[in-house]
């Protein structure tokens, strides 16, 4: 029976090294993805053991690289909170990241250039229309309420 577990943990093991081969990824994430392929709760919570251990995963670092990623995206940041509260993130983290991050990041610079784009794009559309669909665009990209309706006063 001990040897039939090693095989099942170094198969837990190396599903969890190819799903990382790929990109960084959350306790939480990694552990669904492994309860997905039918893993019992045991060998999960040793290969994420194993992985924390050996550095493979880490919460704060794969938080960091998702919100920079999500920003080059131009996604506001509510959307990126509401993510990485999905993968498993806790908020004091969440929140001490994007802290750092509004220092050299302004929200409102990415609202309106957004808006500006999405105007130019949509020209011809009554302007009724065309601010609906502009703040639609903006608040589906996770911008809060305030800051797109302020950019779309300044257009």
């Amino acid at each position: 029976m001990d040897n039939r577990n090693s095989k099942v943990l170094e198969k837990a093991k190396a599903y969890a090294f190819l799903l990382l081969k790929f990109r960084l990824r959350s306790e939480k994430e990694l552990a669904g993805r492994l309860k997905q392929k039918k893993f019992s709760p045991q060998v999960i919570e040793e290969v994420v053991s194993f992985l924390r251990d050996k550095q493979f995963l880490d919460d704060r670092l794969f938080a960091k690289s998702w919100l920079e990623s999500r920003l080059n995206r131009s996604l506001g940041l509510r959307r990126i909170k509401q993510e990485l509260k999905i993968k498993g993130i806790d908020n004091q983290t969440v929140e001490s990241l994007i802290a750092e991050k509004k220092n050299d990041y302004s929200e409102e610079e990415t609202v309106l250039t957004l808006a500006k784009e999405k105007i130019r794009r949509i020209k011809g559309t009554d302007p009724v229309s065309a601010k609906r669909r502009v703040y639609a665009f903006l608040i589906r990209r996770g911008f809060s309420p305030d800051i797109v309706s302020d950019a779309i006063k300044q257009i």
